[in-house]
């Protein structure tokens, strides 16, 4: 299989890039071909005739996309274009990532694919608005939503990951405060494409909910990582409001992964599990 990956170097494409050995993979950072250039992204794509083209860029700072609407959507949005257009001239598959951050967080269970989203930031209304060009005009597309990722590949680039922040903050000393009313399901990308490369192999084409098993807030998250990594720490919970973040994040994104399941694939780990393998991993 010929593999097209946007995005190199993030969590997800490193992760892929890694489990797709067997396969003919180009992954491109930003700065080899940024997805808002129309050209570039055809360029590329007519070089290499890909089978499956991934989009694994995006604009995901969440409080800066108050500010940067125009960038938000830019990227997140109408760059996706590019990349619908480029995979049908193609007959290439899309596979393109999305978010948690689509929900409101009315609903208090976790979230389907069937669920009607409503984003209550201009991330969240970016990230849709992509959604919503992927499955008006992609031909054969996989869409994945997911959130809270983290992986090796985010230890390394800027801003790290929410596992690395914390341990990070831990070293330092210094008090540490997370918000308890936020309820997700931190994310394994390792463990996402390991259910996700099969999937694309299947052909069962569209959207898709893909997170670690179980939810927690992001103080429990806190919490089980210096427990499990055994770093005193002091950690103290706090609410979104006094947390004061520029963006309004959802109160409560737990995703359920119904569509995987109904595609014959395994469910994610819970997120402990792929927590402990994580911190595993990072101190061999």
């Amino acid at each position: 299989m010929r593999v097209l990956i946007f995005g190199a170097g993030g969590q997800i494409a490193t992760e892929l890039a890694r489990s797709l050995e067997g396969d003919q993979v180009l992954a491109l950072a930003h700065a080899q071909a940024d997805i808002a250039d129309a050209d570039a992204v055809e360029r590329h794509a007519r070089m290499f005739r890909p089978e499956l083209v991934v989009n694994c860029a995006a604009y995901h700072r969440v409080d800066e996309c108050e500010d940067e609407v125009g960038r938000s959507f830019g990227v997140n949005a109408v760059a996706v274009r590019n990349l619908v257009r480029t995979a049908n001239g193609l007959g290439a598959v899309l596979v393109h990532f999305s978010t948690d951050y689509v929900f409101d967080g009315a609903l208090r269970r976790p979230y389907r694919e069937t669920d009607p989203p409503n984003p209550l930031s201009i991330y969240g209304m970016s990230k849709f608005a992509g959604e919503q060009i992927v499955r008006r005009y992609a031909q054969r597309y996989f869409l994945i939503r997911t959130g809270g990722l983290y992986a090796p590949a985010g230890s390394r680039s800027k801003g790290g990951n929410f596992v690395e922040t914390m341990l990070r903050l831990a070293r330092d000393g210094r008090p540490i405060r997370v918000v308890n009313d936020q309820v997700a399901t931190p994310t394994s990308a390792s463990d996402l494409v390991q259910d996700l490369v099969p999937l694309l192999r299947s052909g069962r084409f569209g959207l898709y909910h893909m997170t670690n098993t179980g939810s927690c807030s992001w103080y429990e998250f806190a919490k089980e990582i210096f427990r499990l990594a055994r770093v005193p720490a002091d950690v103290r919970p706090v609410s979104s409001a006094e947390f004061r973040a520029k963006a309004h994040r959802p109160p409560y994104s737990v995703l359920d992964n119904y569509a995987l399941r109904q595609a014959g694939l395994t469910d994610l780990p819970p997120w402990e599990h792929a927590l402990a393998a994580y911190l595993r991993e990072r101190d061999q």
